[in-house]
């Protein structure tokens, strides 16, 4: 590809001297020159690609002759130099060491269709690996949920049958031979079966079913749900502990603000969040079983001795 791009970008070049016409009447034509065969052999490799150099190193010889010799004769290059002369390649549609035709002919292997195994290489088998919605040995048969909807001596077509559809022999749910798993055949025409509104339900009771073409899912109930009918808080069944049905749908109780207080002990605070509260006292205080005692209350009570009891000699 190298080389055809450095023919392409040579093309309308010259010998670029001060007298072309002079220099291809004496030097021979600037198309079919060396020098401009060495301009095309220095475009071909990076000078940081090593594969590449070694191969022009190796094989500088053969394009040369090719170049000069050989290029009216055996004017594409890719079938002289890869196929005939190094042997490393096939030409399109033929495959593996002998070039042999690819399954259905080197012209439209595998009915063009599918991919020849091997195909331009010097390896494989020829067999046909069938592209989507084809299949048998030449690529001509339709998979199942495909149906032919062209087929002549020399071209096979298939084309997808509905979603809903198994097989079919056209296009819409109406043309199934049979349904797909999830659809069920119902007045002549294959319909979406609901798993949800089977009993017993198909999810758990912390679930609640979503209905799909062919299929269903099973997602989660919201949070502050004890079971759901669909997605969000508004779909709960029940509310779980904390929470309270609240314009349609399950909200948090806020019971730092209930006539009923919730922290009893004195000075505490409450803090209410998701579902419950918390009942703390505020920064200072000390925490006792039933009261928060300020800074200067535990400070006097720590500074009282004990009451001193009568000694034997007293009594």
């Amino acid at each position: 590809d190298k080389f055809n791009q450095g023919m392409v970008d040579t093309a309308k070049k010259n010998f670029g001297g001060g007298n072309t016409a002079w220099e291809e009447k004496t030097l021979s034509k600037y198309e079919s020159s060396e020098i401009r065969l060495l301009e095309i052999l220095e475009g071909l490799c990076e000078s940081s690609d090593f594969e590449c150099n070694q191969m022009l190193e190796a094989q500088e010889e053969h394009l040369e002759a090719w170049w000069l010799q050989l290029k009216s004769e055996y004017p594409d290059l890719f079938e002289w130099f890869c196929v005939k002369t190094l042997k490393v390649c096939c030409s399109p549609g033929t495959y593996g060491p002998d070039c042999l035709a690819c399954q259905g002919g080197s012209q439209r292997p595998c009915s063009g269709n599918g991919h020849c195994s091997g195909d331009g290489s010097r390896q494989g088998d020829g067999s046909c690996r069938c592209h989507m919605g084809y299949q048998g040995p030449l690529c001509t048969d339709c998979m199942d949920g495909y149906f032919s909807s062209l087929r002549n001596e020399t071209h096979s077509i298939c084309t997808a049958c509905d979603e809903s559809c198994k097989t079919c022999s056209g296009l819409t749910n109406r043309d199934c031979g049979e349904c797909e798993v999830g659809w069920v055949l119902d007045e002549g025409a294959c319909v979406d079966v609901d798993e949800c509104a089977a009993e017993p339900p198909p999810c758990s009771a912390a679930q609640f079913c979503k209905n799909a073409n062919g299929s269903y899912t099973c997602e989660e109930c919201d949070s502050s749900c004890v079971g759901c009918t669909g997605e969000g808080p508004g779909n709960c069944k029940e509310c779980i502990s904390g929470y309270a049905r609240e314009h349609g749908q399950c909200a948090d109780v806020d019971e730092c603000s209930l006539a009923e207080k919730a922290c009893v002990r004195k000075h505490e605070n409450c803090y209410n969040t998701p579902g419950s509260y918390v009942c703390v006292c505020p920064d200072g205080f000390e925490e006792t079983e039933d009261a928060c005692v300020p800074p200067a209350e535990a400070e006097a009570t720590e500074g009282e001795s004990p009451t001193q009891l009568p000694s034997r000699e007293d009594l």
